[in-house]
């Protein structure tokens, strides 16, 4: 077992549910901590950069390789060297999830900064939104907490979102650019229909993998704008959305209070939605 500098065996945690391990040169290795979540496990994950996602039908994945393109091009914002040996990383990660023996994972895959040919693989069991809260859509918040590099994943985000508690009945924190510009959310990409057109950042946010795909789809329903909406303007929002891996594209129809629209998910957002689990169905790939 290998133990991280910064830690010791007495600041561990008692044996829990999540699955990990350390993948090595040598192979895969047992991590030198235990976590009942992918968030308790944060705090015991070395600096660095990472990508998280989830498993469809047990052992099936979408758009991986994506996810594996951007975790590389993280490290080299960041200034990490990184060459990933992706035949090993899809074994390694096969053989946690078996382990895991979850019906459904989510997985996160860390590069550590210092040593970054020691990848941190987590599996935590995966429940997906319950269908009633995308036909509902859901209640967000704003935030004026920036990112430092908003291009790169970085494992310093996990702990630094933090900043922006959600109160109960939230379900995101989006930020607000210090121009009052709604750039994405903590762990999403936000969107907004103004006009009949689709209104999204085009800088100055993560590239995220649902997004990528979503903005393919989008234009065969309506025009995008890539210019985000603005916080002093949220009544002229006609529909809001946020997309992310594990919940694709999630409805919002409150945010700060403001109600957006009629209050309902709106019919554009349910036809790229649809439209999005429609293409996702179709790309799936063994993991």
């Amino acid at each position: 077992m290998i133990v991280h500098p910064d830690q010791s065996p007495t600041a561990l945690p008692p044996a829990a549910p999540l699955t990990i391990g350390i993948l090595t040169p040598d192979g895969l290795i047992d991590a030198p901590y235990t976590a009942n979540s992918l968030a308790e496990a944060v705090p015991y994950e070395p600096d660095g950069v990472y990508t998280i996602t989830r498993t469809f039908k047990r052992d099936r994945v979408l758009m991986l390789g994506e996810h594996l393109d951007r975790l590389e091009e993280s490290a080299r914002l960041e200034g990490i060297p990184l060459t990933l040996d992706r035949a090993a990383l899809r074994a390694a990660l096969r053989t946690l999830i078996d382990r895991s023996g979850n019906a459904e994972s989510r997985f996160r895959i860390t590069v550590p900064r210092q040593q970054p040919d020691h990848l941190y693989l987590s599996v935590e069991s995966f429940t997906p939104l319950a269908p009633e809260v995308y036909q509902q859509g859901v209640r967000v918040i704003t935030t004026r907490i920036a990112r430092h590099n908003p291009t790169a994943k970085t494992t310093a985000w996990m702990s630094e979102r933090k900043a922006a508690p959600l109160p109960p009945g939230v379900h995101e924190a989006i930020l607000v650019s210090p121009e009052g510009e709604l750039l994405e959310g903590t762990s999403s990409n936000f969107y907004a229909v103004i006009d009949g057109a689709l209104h999204t950042a085009g800088e100055g946010v993560l590239g995220g993998i649902v997004r990528r795909a979503l903005l393919q789809l989008a234009p065969e329903i309506l025009p995008v704008v890539f210019q985000p909406a603005r916080i002093d303007a949220l009544w002229t929002l006609e529909e809001a959305f946020i997309t992310s891996a594990s919940r694709g594209v999630l409805p919002v129809v409150i945010i700060d209070g403001q109600i957006i629209g009629n209050g309902r998910p709106g019919v554009q957002t349910m036809w790229l939605r649809e439209a999005y689990e429609e293409w996702a169905a179709s790309h799936l790939e063994p993991l």
